[in-house]
């Protein structure tokens, strides 16, 4: 009896000490929101990250292309190289979505205009109109000022399988829509690894690509449609401080 009283006596003194050293320690972390604010900084942190797009397991860069620009210069990806870049497919005859895809790319290149490493490239999916000098009244006509911004034309086998393949971003000739090309108009944004990325949705799922088919003041009113041109500026911003 004598051996459990003084366990008891033991125990109680334990407990006593831990309460007067880290007790007031932990109450005065609460009340100054340091554990809460830890917390919600590393929850930040993770979902500010923008994802990979991955295949297979391996994620996925922007295969090797070269290609002539507005200006008939010879444009590689490696003329991307350690810049954050918007990718997109159209044509100079395009009569629906082109015309705003490419006000929308303008306004990304006045945003970003500052930034040296920062850049755009827009490949044509009809090079056989789209010649250097017609890609360059086209530029002249929407404002493409920028010189990291190309327009690019080449060989049509190349175009769609940078497209379809290297990208999977739909393009194909179809003489059934108008215009008689079909494509998704979608934005791709590179970071300067060359990999692709996006955010993640509200299911923790990357989008992929960003809907380029909708101005960023049409989105304030579209019913159900994410405000996507706003989302692809601020990753661009996080891309630029990787």
């Amino acid at each position: 009896m004598k051996r459990n009283k003084y366990t008891y006596i033991w125990v109680s003194l334990v407990v006593l000490v831990f309460g007067i050293i880290f007790i007031p320690k932990i109450v005065n972390r609460i009340s100054q929101k340091e554990v809460v604010d830890e917390n919600r900084m590393h929850q930040v942190e993770s979902s500010e990250r923008l994802a990979y797009i991955t295949l297979n397991g391996e994620r996925r860069k922007v295969p090797a292309f070269s290609f002539i620009n507005q200006d008939s210069l010879v444009i590689s990806n490696e003329d991307y190289k350690g810049k954050v870049f918007v990718v997109d497919f159209f044509f100079t005859t395009c009569p629906s979505i082109c015309p705003l895809m490419s006000k929308n790319l303008v306004e990304l290149q006045e945003e970003f205009r500052e930034f040296e490493n920062f850049g755009l490239a827009s490949f044509t999916i009809n090079p056989q109109y789209d010649t250097p000098s017609v890609l360059k009244h086209y530029a002249e006509r929407y404002g493409i000022s920028d010189m990291d911004w190309h327009l690019l034309t080449g060989n049509v086998e190349q175009v769609y399988d940078l497209a379809n393949t290297g990208f999977n971003m739909y393009a194909a000739i179809d003489d059934q829509v108008p215009g008689g090309f079909e494509h998704s108009g979608m934005f791709a944004l590179i970071d300067k690894q060359g990999y692709i990325r996006s955010r993640l949705d509200d299911f923790g799922n990357p989008i992929i690509y960003y809907r380029g088919t909708i101005s960023e003041q049409q989105q304030v009113n579209a019913e159900g449609e994410t405000q996507q041109i706003s989302a692809l500026k601020e990753d661009i911003r996080k891309l630029l401080d990787e």
